[in-house]
């Protein structure tokens, strides 16, 4: 068939919806195969669109290096890199399709990743059909205006940007592959339990164990402070000392003593403050927001993705933080009053004579900041599906409406010879606050104050001691910015990261702890190589991979310098093989101590049974004590630091790939498991 243009998209989702829009929804699938082709007309010409799966090609070495035992690991530094088929299926068919058509359309998504797959594809098309031309499509929305715009204006396939993804995808599994298998080897731990290291991830590892350290190495110091609640016109309002902290009891307990049962009011000063509104979403201001939310970095991501691939949203993986003149600010605002929900917000903007968005500091050509660029109604998405859209909508409402204003008050006062500070504030002027309610200060309101009033002092005063606490372990929001800060990861792949930490057993919760696993396998790289957990090289090598998106560098110069880097790695890890070794094994040890046993005090340990090979948990006072306890047979399993208050058994948390985290007591027979009918132990 000559005529024909094939469109090759990412994902099935993806060739379904562009074949919709560009087809006024009259596309047909031309089969009911998994690796569906649809067909349609356009401009009177035929057009077939077909979805891969992702990648269609993996990263390898060959197989004589795939023997861990039998290869050493500097051996993969400079071994040759092929390319695996991950659906040969898939690519035949797509093959099949070119053979037909006489030019392709890459429509991947526009970044390292996509434009791999797309170069990849192009690949493999040309092995059959050589001369092929090609051309590129590049949105950052699967929207009718913005499919239909591009398709008009095809561009060429970005091949240093490929480049940069390739040249990614080969130093990771290098890095990745020969860290991992030397640290696996040196401790003995193979097999599904096998440890990980890598160039993103093991700095990232590094930083979550060095704020453990500085929460242990913490020496709190008590302070006291001293509070009065004072009545006016049967309005209470709370007042602290102006001190606010007391590093001296005695200081505390004279300054107590001196308290009356009223208060003069010595000056009010009221002041009013604009706050300007949020700038727009990047992937990590999304993906900090979302953590507050209570979304886990990856799922944020997959449920923006999901409702991208939908035509909900634009494209999640985004370092833009200014809006493009281009985007149609009103459009998108008319699209979204659509949806009950934002009707009045949307109407109350589209009222404003200009719309002025804020602005962020990084502004990227890739893609615009993440936008809704659909209305949705809330009983077509599920619960977390609508969480993120109305997110990603308030986000751009706010950037486009006016500034907040608050207004403060503080209410100096004088409790006998003790000063006392009273605060408030309230909202003056909503503003943006209307449209995006998240992370908004409560106000605190207070009554009518004027100077020279005496008020009513409520007895008793309080006067607490406390102690000052460590600084606060990451959650994964701000190990996401903090990720991006040192230049640790992209964009598309820093959640990933994370993930891979928890699924390896180096860290659980959030905020987040790292396992006495991970704080081992971190600290014998640190003291025997100390380059891999330095953010400074890994972010030296994104910068090289950037200069490769450029044209100013090109993958085998990045690739050389990645591999000399490692191969000093290399040398300083096998001269203290033995210490490496020792260093993860106490790890591992004392991740086998799940708590304290309930019955004698003594440890509970992770056993496994010498005939059955099952784990279970026992008392390392065995045979004194007989204490033991069921687990799961698969997933890791990692204690929590707490005790169940119904049976005083430890808790602990079982990971396993894919599945939700699930955090138990350790006794099968616990009243609580009764009342819920979970018997899982």
């Amino acid at each position: 068939m000559r005529g024909m243009k094939l469109i090759i998209t990412e994902k099935n989702t993806t060739a379904k919806r562009i074949s919709s829009i560009l087809s006024d929804d009259k596309a047909r699938a031309l089969s009911k195969s998994t690796n569906p082709v649809y067909a349609f007309k356009m401009d009177g010409e035929e057009v077939h669109c077909l979805g891969l799966k992702g990648h269609i090609l993996k990263v390898d070495f060959p197989d004589a290096y795939q023997q861990w035992q039998d290869v050493e690991p500097r051996e993969l530094i400079h071994a040759d890199i092929i390319k695996i088929p991950t659906n040969k299926a898939l690519i035949k068919a797509m093959q099949t399709e070119a053979k037909q058509a006489d030019e392709v359309i890459i429509a991947t998504d526009f970044d390292r990743e996509g434009e791999l797959i797309g170069v990849d594809a192009i690949n493999q098309v040309k092995q059959v059909r050589p001369e092929i031309p090609v051309k590129r499509a590049r949105f950052s929305a699967l929207t009718p205006v913005e499919i239909k715009r591009v398709f008009a204006h095809l561009e060429e396939p970005y091949y240093d940007l490929a480049s940069a993804g390739e040249a990614r995808q080969d130093i990771d599994l290098i890095w990745g592959a020969s860290l991992t298998r030397f640290i696996s080897l040196a401790s003995t731990r193979l097999g599904k339990y096998f440890l990980s290291a890598g160039r993103v991830q093991s700095p990232t590892l590094a930083l979550i164990v060095d704020r453990e350290k500085e929460r242990k190495a913490f020496v709190p110091t008590p302070f006291w402070t001293l509070k009065i609640n004072c009545i006016k016109e049967g309005e209470t309002f709370q007042a602290v000392h102006a001190k606010e902290r007391f590093l001296v009891e005695k200081e505390a307990r004279d300054a107590f003593s001196h308290l009356q049962d009223t208060a003069l009011m010595r000056e009010v000063k009221i002041t009013e403050r604009s706050v300007r509104p949020p700038i727009p979403f990047n992937t990590t201001g999304f993906l900090t927001t979302a953590a507050s939310l209570g979304f886990s970095a990856a799922r944020a991501m997959s449920v923006a993705e999901n409702l991208y691939m939908n035509g909900y949203i634009s494209y999640p993986r985004t370092d833009n933080t200014v809006y493009p003149a281009s985007l149609e600010l009103r459009e998108i605002l008319q699209e979204v009053s659509k949806s009950p929900d934002f009707a009045q917000s949307c109407a109350m903007l589209l009222k404003q004579d200009k719309l002025t968005p804020t602005r962020g500091k990084k502004e990227t050509t890739d893609h615009p900041p993440i936008h809704p660029t659909a209305a949705a109604f809330r009983g077509k998405l599920s619960n977390q599906e609508w969480r993120i859209y109305e997110l990603v909508v308030r986000r751009f409402m706010a950037t486009l409406a006016p500034a907040a204003v608050v207004q403060s008050i503080r209410a100096d006062l004088d409790c006998g010879p003790e000063p006392f500070i009273a605060r408030g504030n309230r909202i003056a002027f909503e503003g943006w606050y209307r449209h995006y309610p998240y992370g908004v200060k409560k106000e605190v309101i207070l009554p009518a104050l004027e100077t020279g009033d005496v008020v009513a002092v409520e007895d008793p005063p309080e006067l607490k001691e406390s102690e000052t606490q460590p600084p606060a372990r990451y959650g994964q929001g701000k190990l996401i910015e903090k990720m991006e800060e040192l230049g640790l990861g992209t964009k598309s792949t820093r959640h990933s990261i994370i993930e891979s930490l928890y699924q390896r057993g180096y860290i659980y919760g959030d905020p987040i702890v790292p396992t006495e696993t991970g704080i081992s396998v971190t600290e014998a790289l640190r003291k025997f190589a100390g380059v891999i957990s330095s953010p400074e090289m890994t972010a030296q090598l994104e910068n090289d991979m950037d200069a490769i998106a450029e044209g100013k560098e090109t993958q085998l110069q990045v690739l050389g310098k990645s591999r000399d880097i490692l191969s000093e790695v290399m040398n300083h890890l096998e001269t203290s093989k033995e210490e490496v070794a020792a260093e993860i094994r106490n790890g591992i040890k004392g991740d086998r101590i799940l708590g304290a046993c309930p019955s004698c005090g003594s440890n509970l340990r992770m056993v496994k049974a010498k005939k059955s090979k099952k784990r279970f948990v026992g008392c390392s006072n065995y045979p004194e004590c007989t204490t033991t306890y069921p687990l799961p047979q698969t997933g890791t399993v990692t204690p929590t630091g707490e005790v169940c208050q119904d049976c005083g058994s430890p808790k602990v948390r079982v990971l396993n790939k894919g599945r939700k985290p699930w955090t138990f007591c350790l006794d099968p027979d616990c009243p609580t498991k009764k009342k819920t009918g979970d018997a899982s132990g």
